[in-house]
């Protein structure tokens, strides 16, 4: 039994499955092909209904809304007071998304942008009624008070929009950036209830005869993840300081619509940023973490504005910024966020996947994952004197900024299309192959992989982490010295070793404390670890049953098997020598985990990859170290470190 089946039947006490916000939002961006095409991002929406929102990212058209109540044939754009217009641009909603037909709006030559709501209580609700020019009570089924409304009525009329931190005497429009004005026809002053919401009369939201469409959002309902006492959305407020507050949301965020409430009648663009199309972490280089931003309210295209506001563990942060639009000393800004993806992986290609450039079909992307990439090792392998390509979605501009693990220095810029982050599918828009061009990529998943950025303070400090258990193995680079990547592993977490370097393991304390579920800790002071004003990253990896091992192993000389519970063998396996010297070595399923020969690479050294040796073999519940590996992967009284994914 995989461990969320297990978690489904212990770990949630009201004895329902569990829900995730993985069950219930999506970013997906894809490419247009002027014909069919079906967008599998995992949302059900035939059997829970929900709403599809689709933006061409490198060309100015409207947005286009289409939810299930109104159906795929109509749709309404965030950018207009037009009214709902007819034109097939979806065929159908589907049990794990939606299938597109051609068209410039949502599918003709361009990029896109989709973010699909599904309807779930303390999530979202889509509601629509007739007016009837009377103050009334719509009924929602949220079972929370709404965060956040937006009510358009189906023929021309401007968007309404109710935000809890404004109150119930004030409107937005979400087609205008202009300020939040007091309507007659709004709120009727009255508070939204767990079970419904007031329209006043008139036109805005309850004309008579006029139809209309409400896309309801909770605030901080703490009812979802393995436990159901997490909450996936958050609707408030901030004041602007032009300076580096952190706005403290209690998860990282995926998505956020932030607009500035103040400042005269024109205030601010709804502005719609995301981690899959560019929204990035703390970072030594502020430049680099201008949102990829698009407007609710315009047309305009996909770009940066130099917004400087990163994502963190439990928000997002400004970097001295005094942005009108998002962090201006004495205004005032509203936001509606929603929680980083946090469902447990059922299986290794969930979050792990090993792709040669242009080696899987569909080709783009480059490099195939089947989900979005997280991180990733990037080598070409057969060339000497090369170097590892290690980037992540989260440290700077799309692939700006990399780090080398054949080398102690920072990190570094390397602009090449094929480390691209902003796909769903995998990583890259390069359309050439090579077999030889080799690409290992991770995806954050509890109790698999997190990433975390941080600042050293100085002192001995512990940082917070969303890995939700004990990190198993822990590495740590700075990224703006040149100082060798700390490795950190198992019980306790003061052990540690280096790369690039070939030596043992060594006891000297180099954590200050064991790590928790929440927290990773970083020798205070220490320069490759936790110095004072330099900038870190740290990678947490753990064990997953049936997923990932990580562990050790003792060598004999002669053949070992290396049990780590999968059932198909392992795709990706690491092994360092601890209790003496030895390389960093790595075999992958695509270059080969065989029962001959198996290309082996070393993530220490520049060389290629080399060829000609069984070291290791498969194993239906791990790998086996052969009899002819060297002393540095098996020798009697060896002890060895040890990190394979099913």
């Amino acid at each position: 039994m995989s461990v969320p089946s297990l978690l489904s039947i212990f770990g949630n006490s009201g004895g329902e499955d569990p829900v995730y916000v993985d069950d219930v939002f999506s970013t997906f961006v894809y490419d247009g092909n002027s014909s069919t095409q079906a967008i599998n991002n995992g949302i059900d929406l035939s059997g829970e209904g929900g709403l599809v929102w689709v933006k061409p990212r490198n060309v100015a058209h409207s947005h286009s809304f289409i939810d299930t109540e109104r159906g795929t044939t109509k749709t309404i754009s965030s950018n207009s007071a037009d009214g709902q217009y007819t034109n097939n641009q979806l065929s159908s909603f589907n049990s794990n998304g939606f299938t597109l037909n051609s068209g410039g709006n949502v599918n003709g030559t361009y990029r896109y942008a989709s973010w699909t709501f599904r309807k779930a209580p303390g999530f979202f609700d889509v509601v629509t009624w007739t007016g009837n020019d009377t103050a009334r009570t719509i009924a929602h089924n949220l079972g929370t008070v709404p965060g956040m409304i937006m009510v358009k009525k189906l023929t021309t009329q401007d968007w309404a929009v109710y935000h809890r931190s404004l109150g119930n005497t004030q409107v937005l429009n979400l087609n205008n950036a202009f300020n939040s004005v007091s309507y007659s026809d709004g709120w009727d002053n009255t508070t939204p209830t767990s079970s419904n919401f007031t329209v006043g009369a008139g036109a805005l939201v309850n004309a008579s005869g006029g139809e209309y469409v409400a896309y309801v959002f909770a605030h901080d309902a703490a009812q979802f993840g393995t436990d159901g006492n997490e909450s996936i959305i958050k609707c408030g407020s901030y004041s602007g300081d032009n300076d580096s507050q952190e706005i403290n949301l209690g998860f990282e965020p995926q998505f956020v619509i932030l607009k500035k409430t103040s400042g005269g009648l024109y205030s601010g663009d709804w502005i719609v940023a995301d981690v899959v199309r560019g929204w990035f972490g703390y970072t030594p280089s502020p430049s680099l973490i201008d949102v990829q931003q698009l407007n609710a309210n315009d047309t305009s295209m996909d770009g940066q504005n130099g917004g400087r506001v990163g994502v963190t563990p439990i928000g997002f942060k400004f970097q001295g910024e005094a942005n009108d639009d998002y962090n201006k000393s004495g205004q005032n800004y509203i936001y509606m966020a929603i929680r980083r993806p946090h469902k447990p992986p059922e299986s290794g290609t969930e979050v792990f996947a090993v792709d040669t450039k242009g080696g899987t079909s569909p080709n783009p992307p480059t490099f195939n994952a089947g989900f979005p990439v997280d991180w990733s090792i990037y080598r070409p392998v057969n060339e000497d004197n090369s170097y590892f390509l290690v980037s992540n979605r989260t440290r700077g501009w799309v692939q700006s900024t990399y780090l080398n693990t054949a080398s102690a220095n920072p990190e570094s810029t390397f602009n090449t299309a094929m480390l691209t982050y902003d796909r769903s599918d995998g990583m890259g828009s390069d359309t050439s192959s090579d077999s030889l061009d080799l690409n290992w990529m991770f995806k954050r998943a509890p109790g698999f992989f997190d990433i975390v950025l941080y600042s050293g303070s100085g002192s001995a400090s512990a940082y917070t982490h969303d890995l939700g258990v004990k990190p198993d193995l822990k590495i740590l680079k700075s990224r703006t010295t040149s100082q060798a990547w700390k490795i950190g592993f198992n019980d306790p977490s003061l052990r540690s070793m280096d790369l690039p370097y070939d030596d043992p393991v060594s006891s000297s304390g180099y954590f200050d404390a064991e790590d928790t579920a929440t927290t990773f800790y970083a020798k205070g002071g220490h320069s490759e670890s936790g110095a004072s004003g330099v900038y870190y990253i740290a990678y947490l990896f753990a064990t997953v049953p049936g997923i990932s091992k990580i562990g050790s192993y003792t060598g004999t000389g002669n053949a070992v098997n290396v049990d780590c519970g999968f059932t198909n063998g392992a795709r990706f396996v690491l092994i360092k020598r601890i209790n003496g010297t030895g390389d960093w070595y790595v075999w992958d399923s695509v270059r080969g985990i065989v029962s001959g020969n198996d290309p082996y690479i070393r993530l220490n050294k520049s060389n290629a990859q080399v060829t000609n040796t069984d070291y290791v073999d498969p194993l239906s519940t791990g790998f086996t170290v052969t009899s002819s590996a060297p002393a540095v992967l098996n020798t009697s009284g060896g002890t060895y470190l040890f990190f394979a994914i099913a």
